[in-house]
């Protein structure tokens, strides 16, 4: 780990925190950083897991006004991502390496047209007729999230919007602590068994824990849209990069 590799990561850590927080997009910023250190996609896959419980961290302490009185609602809610992201989690540490590298550009891709069609999905998803509860999009969001999680935060915060009236922010801040369980689950066990790279999950954590700090500041005061279309086309240019070049 040299210097610049170092920087990198720290640098990455503040854009992914700030991304996470604001708009769910932490991992589509901090997975292509370990990437770009030299970290094998599935090592940078769990390590980025642990490194982003530094968000939830930061985004809590940023948030405590949005917080405020959803004491009950978390437990609830932070039950069921837990057993997601453990399923995600078992997931991810049965699949075999190859296997993943395949199918990484598809789901970077889908975090890509999940941003950019929110709002379609939005209005189809309003539509009267059959809609799944609250409790089963977390549960089937968590396992995505603890099997990979890039752009989970966004489609959790598309299923928070529609199930529940109340300002964004409120939402946003629930979405970050919800998905903080999901990952820590699932940290755990990659903690435990799995091809943790230690210091850049470390260097990745601080700089989250800076970026997811400011985030819900920033979110009370600048549009989302600009952020959400640009990350979410760089999120396919980067499909089509480890496309590519796997």
């Amino acid at each position: 780990m040299n210097v610049d590799h170092a920087a990198l990561l720290v640098a990455g850590g503040v854009g992914s925190g700030l991304t996470g927080s604001m708009a769910g997009l932490a991992s589509l910023v901090s997975y292509p950083v370990l990437l770009g250190v030299g970290i094998p996609p599935v090592a940078a896959n769990v390590t980025n897991t642990v490194a982003l419980l530094s968000s939830a961290a930061g985004s809590a302490a940023g948030s405590r006004h949005e917080l405020r009185g959803q004491g009950g609602r978390l437990l609830r809610q932070c039950a069921v991502a837990a057993v997601g992201g453990a399923v995600g989690a078992v997931l991810l540490l049965s699949t075999p390496a190859s296997a993943f590298e395949r199918i990484v550009p598809f789901l970077v891709a889908l975090g890509g047209v999940t941003l950019l069609l929110r709002d379609p999905l939005r209005v189809w998803y309003a539509k009267p007729g059959f809609r799944p509860p609250l409790g089963f999009s977390i549960f089937f969001i968590a396992i995505y999230g603890g099997y990979f999680g890039a752009a989970a935060g966004v489609l959790l915060l598309a299923a928070m919007s529609l199930a529940v009236a109340e300002p964004l922010p409120v939402t946003n801040a629930v979405k970050s602590i919800v998905l903080g369980a999901s990952n820590l689950v699932a940290a755990i066990l990659y903690a435990l068994i799995a091809p943790v790279h230690w210091t850049a999950a470390a260097l990745l954590a601080a700089g989250c824990l800076v970026g997811s700090r400011l985030g819900p500041v920033l979110v009370r005061r600048l549009p989302e849209r600009p952020l959400r279309v640009t990350i979410a086309l760089a999120a396919l240019g980067l499909a089509v990069s480890l496309w590519l070049n796997p």
